[in-house]
């Protein structure tokens, strides 16, 4: 009785530690300033465990993501791009923030670059 008892105790507890990471999935957006000016990046992100997938669309284009995990309600991930036949990654590192996830976003050596993406509705 004890031994079920203890077993129902453990199976709650892991139960709330999942319910409360982040739930990730779908499309989001965010502005991001660049020597360029203002740019509006959407992700459309697809969790499958601690895994990450999806696509980023920016105005040169549509990428997919790389590198991707889910850490509770930390995400990271990587894009590659291509610069006058140049690869550059860019690797991005947010926490959910309420109704959005704080990045920070590094490319190279440039200085990093922080932003706020929100869930599309």
């Amino acid at each position: 009785m004890v031994r079920k008892a203890i077993l129902a105790v453990l199976f709650l507890a892991l139960g709330t530690v999942t319910a409360l990471a982040a739930d990730f999935n779908g499309k989001w957006t965010g502005d991001v300033t660049t020597p360029r000016g203002t740019q509006t990046l959407t992700f459309d992100f697809h969790v499958d465990g601690a895994t990450l997938t999806g696509k980023i669309t920016s105005p040169r284009g549509e990428t997919d993501i790389s590198e991707g995990k889910v850490d509770g309600d930390n995400i990271t991930f990587a894009q590659v791009m291509n610069f006058n036949g140049n690869e550059m990654k860019i690797v991005y590192v947010g926490k959910a923030d309420g109704d959005g996830i704080k990045f920070t976003r590094t490319m190279g050596d440039r200085p990093a670059v922080e932003f706020v993406a929100h869930r599309v509705k």
